[in-house]
């Protein structure tokens, strides 16, 4: 950039001296003819200094316009105005200051003629070599190497004929001059019809280059002609003459001819520019659509692009959207001169008509949608273009474009709107499908963290003594579940252990399993008896439960210096007991009633209270219904026999091992699947 400076003052600096070189040379050479003596300048004095001159505008102009960065089509059409404009006017400001003079002596001054000569001179080399330079980037827009190598040729063809005025040669006279212009001239004309710069315009632009390039024609035409009649009218006593100059006569016809093929392709190409346009336009509009999740946009904004972008497309006077989100609620989008009530008359004035189907937006599924434009009666509408919203299969609104015109909307149009609504449609659903994605990783999260919570609810050890031992384990079907078991020791002899199972499962489950285990611990140390343990359970969980759900329980109290049981059993599955002196197993059946099922004082009534001696390697085991309950393939459920069973047959062994071939057993019956059920056992062992 600095070095280019550099070169523009330079530049700046050689033409303005080598022009003022020219005009004194030129003068002093007219002076020594007028009188005929020896100046001692010949012509090919001032031929070089003419060269010099216009070099240096190339430099400049070459280094302004070639190597500007972010200069537009109309900035470069301005700057050739803009630089003809100021040419013309100074011109013509010397015909003025010559009509002024009108038959003066003064008017017929040759230095007078040949000063204001060179002024014109400097004035059109200047427009010529920057419009030069402005025609050199537009056909450069798209380079190519076949065009640029094309260009290179005649830029250093042009430049190569300002040799010519060195030897004299004359337009009418030499044929050398007149067959290198007419070259120059075809090979300006070949690249005259690299115009693709001409596609990038739109209607506006195209109006104004239409102006901008008329006027540089005038120009040309103007400067052109003054230079005719001032080699017509003084051809003597020029002593520089431009019209016999082969470097400006084909700078001159390239311009010219530039102009001309501009002006007619933009000329013909102005009738399909609103199409392009529009086109354009709608190739935006679906780029918006398409792009709308991937910026973040809500289902509301791209509903609002789809509306905008779909009136803009079609020119529809008035439009609506009207959509059903997943939770059932409508969002309604329209435009500033619709309002609810006028949707609800175009509604009406729909359902008269032959696609009437598409306003049920409910229940409505993919069907027949090539019918989607109709005539509208008793309404300031015409025609409507209705274009039903499907996301997922199924048909979630519909949106309404409105014209006061009858038929329309055409094929092309229904095709790009259906276009836009699909893209939109697609959006829409990535957008439901991604909150649906993060809706259920957040569930999932949460679930997470209620399984850790409930798996902290239940005991990490249990407590027991020398006289037996104890294991107890618990899976649920779900993240989380609602089996509970636990034990508490009362005194040294005394222990309390309790399994139950809340109906249902997951999360309420769970929680209502929390609420169990702070009743369980706020009633234990109080060391009630079984039955009160159920009567004041119940009456504390009834009023926390809802009234669908209700907890049953199995509530065993062991005291191992007595060695005596005392049971209640509230509405649970039926204690398995191994007596070990016959060797086999039974169930311990007493009758009870689930937790909060009965809300009264009379549930006192329904809670049995058993009392059971057990002797040396007896077995109990509590357990939930998930266990007896799972089903294998066919459908078969474990049972009360199998789980009799096994415990027979494994009754010799600890109950940590017992519980490791329970579950082994129980997951082969099931068939590696998992259980429907939560499951959960405690198994004592006594010494």
């Amino acid at each position: 950039m600095l070095l280019n400076k550099h070169v523009i003052r330079f530049s700046v600096i050689f033409g303005v001296l080598s022009w003022v070189l020219l005009l004194v040379v030129d003068l002093l050479i007219l002076f020594g003819a007028i009188n005929n003596i020896s100046v001692g300048f010949q012509k090919e004095i001032s031929a070089i200094l003419l060269n010099l001159f216009f070099l240096s505008l190339y430099t400049f102009y070459t280094i302004k316009v070639v190597k500007a960065e972010s200069i537009n089509f109309i900035d470069l059409l301005w700057r050739v105005f803009v630089t003809g404009l100021l040419a013309t006017i100074v011109s013509f400001a010397i015909r003025v200051f010559y009509m002024l003079l009108g038959d003066t002596s003064l008017a017929e001054n040759v230095f007078i003629v040949n000063f204001f000569y060179h002024v014109n001179l400097g004035l059109i080399a200047s427009f010529l070599l920057s419009t030069f330079i402005v025609w050199k980037r537009l056909i450069l827009y798209q380079k190519t190497k076949a065009l640029i190598s094309r260009w290179k040729y005649f830029e250093y063809a042009i430049l190569a004929s300002i040799i010519f005025n060195l030897f004299g040669y004359n337009l009418y006279e030499d044929a050398p001059f007149y067959i290198t212009l007419i070259i120059l001239l075809i090979m300006g004309l070949v690249l005259s019809v690299n115009l693709k710069w001409v596609a990038y315009l739109n209607f506006k632009q195209k109006w104004k280059s239409i102006l901008l390039i008329t006027l540089t024609l005038l120009y040309l035409s103007y400067f052109f002609i003054n230079l005719k009649s001032y080699s017509t009218e003084y051809s003597r006593i020029l002593v520089t003459d431009l019209v016999n100059n082969l470097f400006v006569l084909a700078v001159f016809g390239f311009t010219f001819l530039y102009c001309i093929f501009s002006l007619l392709v933009i000329l013909f190409n102005l009738p399909t520019s609103s199409v392009f346009e529009q086109k354009l336009e709608d190739v935006i509009n679906f780029q918006r659509l398409s792009q709308s999740i991937q910026k973040g946009k809500t289902e509301q904004q791209v509903l609002e692009i789809l509306l905008d972008s779909s009136s803009g497309a079609v020119l529809a006077e008035d439009a609506w959207i009207e959509i059903q989100g997943r939770d059932g609620k409508k969002t309604l989008l329209h435009s500033e001169k619709l309002d609810a009530e006028a949707i609800d008359e175009i509604k009406d004035a729909v359902k008269q008509t032959r696609i009437k189907n598409l306003l049920e937006t409910d229940i409505y599924s993919i069907g027949n949608t090539n019918k989607l434009t109709a005539t509208l009666k008793d309404t300031k509408y015409k025609s409507i273009l209705l274009i039903p919203l499907i996301v997922q299969n199924r048909q979630v609104g519909i949106m309404g474009l409105l014209k006061d015109v009858l038929d329309g909307f055409n094929k092309e149009m229904t095709d790009i709107i259906n276009t836009f609504a699909n893209q939109a449609c697609i959006s829409i659903e990535n957008f439901r499908l991604l909150n649906e994605a993060i809706e259920n990783e957040r569930y999932k999260e949460e679930l997470k963290i209620a399984s850790k919570v409930q798996k902290s609810l239940l005991p990490s050890s249990l407590v027991c003594n020398e006289l037996f031992d104890i294991s107890g384990f618990s899976e649920s079907a779900d993240e989380v579940g609602g089996d509970y078991y636990d034990t508490f020791q009362i005194n040294e002899h005394k222990f309390v252990m309790v399994i139950g199972d809340v109906s249902g499962k997951g999360t309420s489950a769970a929680f209502n399993m929390s609420q169990m285990k702070g009743v369980f611990y706020s009633l234990v140390q109080l060391d009630l008896s079984p039955k009160d343990f159920m009567v004041h359970a119940n009456a504390a969980l009834s009023k926390c439960l809802e009234k669908t759900s209700f907890i049953t329980l199995s509530y065993f109290v062991v005291d191992t210096k007595t060695r005596k049981i005392q049971f209640s059993r509230a509405g649970h599955c039926p204690t398995l007991f191994f007596d070990k002196s016959e060797n086999q197993s039974f169930f311990l059946r007493n009758n009870g009633l689930g937790l909060g099922i009965l809300r009264n004082d009379g549930y006192e009534n329904h809670i049995q209270v058993n009392n059971l001696e057990y002797s040396c390697e007896d077995i109990i085991m509590l357990y939930t219904d998930g266990i007896t309950e799972a089903k294998n393939e066919e459908g078969e459920e474990f049972g009360y026999n199998r789980l009799k069973e096994f415990l027979d047959e494994n009754s010799h062994l600890d109950p940590g091992l017992i519980q490791e071939n329970l579950i082994l057993t129980l997951f082969d019956f099931v068939g590696g699947k998992s259980t429907y059920d939560d499951y959960t056992a405690l198994i004592i062992k006594f010494k």
